[in-house]
């Protein structure tokens, strides 16, 4: 598999993660704690159709699922995420759900 590291999340397009669903991601929750952390979607989201911001991304907006293997709800902000082709990001995260999976957390690119 060919390396793909992400260095610049303003350029992510769904393509990046769709084929990465189903696989696991390191996630960081703090300084001694990394949770795993499954893609479980990635989806494309309706776009808003207005005017972009100068210096924005031309891209479709999308939407990732992850699930993580955590007892209890995480707070909604950036988490380092690793995984061994994309390497490290930083996302924004906003946890969503919590089932006897584990708890969803969502990320949002538009």
């Amino acid at each position: 598999m060919t390396e793909k590291t992400i260095s610049d999340l303003r350029e992510v397009r769904l393509a990046d993660f769709s084929a990465f669903v189903g696989q696991k991601f390191g996630l960081r929750a703090g300084p001694s704690s990394l949770l795993e952390a499954e893609l479980e979607s990635a989806t494309p989201l309706p776009s808003h159709g207005g005017p972009r911001p100068p210096g924005a991304a031309e891209r479709e907006p999308f939407s990732l699922i992850f699930c993580a293997q955590a007892s209890s709800p995480l707070p909604q902000r950036i988490y380092p995420l690793e995984h061994p082709v994309l390497g490290r990001l930083e996302i924004f995260l906003v946890p969503v759900a919590m089932d006897a999976r584990g708890l969803r957390l969502q990320a949002v690119f538009n």
